[in-house]
């Protein structure tokens, strides 16, 4: 049990550098350099005032230094990706150790460094309503590499990365087609990239299964907005979360849902 705490206390120190790559990336500033500092009055913190999780708790969810209450946003990624290293320690490297050296490596960090991937874009968009282009970039040229990779050393056929290559590509054309019919409106420019990436992760027929994952889950979410007034009919509402969601039912259950649909 101690050992897992562990594991999911690192994860939770990730998850805090992965809400400091998304606050600077959105506000313009660098992510690599540069003490971190109060969202409110900017006094620089104190190493305590950043212990994962933990400081959130103690400080009663309120800045220390001036006690302005903080964003849910940090806690929640915090847990997210402590979670995250947590089930890749118990089912990754038992899983991946079905297959050949180097693999039994490259394989497990290639899934963790996904999930990462897919915590940003999630809670970029959900928060600020962005996508963040350069962050669907790493991951669509990672899963090029890591997939090539595999097929180096056998344990991938080099078929089903082409198809996974024109899966990311047709699901680009439609999400542009949408937003060009649109003007804009029902779609944003960053989720056609965003599509991408989902397409070449998942490959077919997976990603058909995530892509209409997303409009379910987008449809089911909005209906919920209107009716509850949350969100007016004109409102708009980031989609990115729901495909990204949509990629990991996907990954988990995509062949037992298609399997269910045959």
């Amino acid at each position: 049990m101690a050992y897992f705490l562990i594991i999911f206390f690192v994860g939770a120190a990730v998850g805090s550098f992965v809400n400091v790559l998304i606050d600077r990336t959105i506000a313009g500033r660098d992510w690599v350099r540069g003490r971190s500092e109060c969202d409110h009055c900017h006094k620089y913190l104190a190493w305590y005032d950043m212990i994962p999780i933990i400081s959130f708790v103690m400080y009663g969810a309120k800045s220390r230094c001036c006690r302005t209450p903080l964003s849910f946003q940090y806690p929640i990624v915090e847990t997210v990706v402590g979670l995250l290293f947590a089930w890749w320690m118990v089912v990754g490297f038992v899983f991946f150790r079905l297959v050949s050296a180097p693999l039994t490596v490259v394989q497990p960090l290639f899934w963790l460094f996904t999930g990462i991937i897919i915590v940003i874009l999630t809670m970029a968009d959900l928060i600020y309503g962005v996508v963040l282009v350069n962050i669907v970039w790493v991951g669509y040229i990672c899963t090029i590499v890591y997939r090539v990779t595999l097929s180096y050393f056998g344990a991938y056929n080099f078929n089903d990365l082409v198809i996974s290559l024109l899966t990311g590509a047709m699901f680009f054309l439609f999400f542009w087609s949408l937003w060009k019919m649109t003007k804009g409106r029902g779609m944003a420019d960053g989720d056609m990239y965003a599509a991408l990436y989902m397409g070449t992760l998942l490959g077919w027929p997976r990603g058909l299964v995530a892509l209409m994952g997303s409009f379910i889950l987008g449809s089911i979410v909005g209906v919920f907005l209107i009716v509850t007034k949350i969100r007016g009919r004109k409102d708009s509402v980031p989609f990115v979360p729901f495909m990204m969601t949509a990629t990991v039912i996907s990954l988990l259950w995509g062949n037992v849902i298609i399997g269910f649909l045959n």
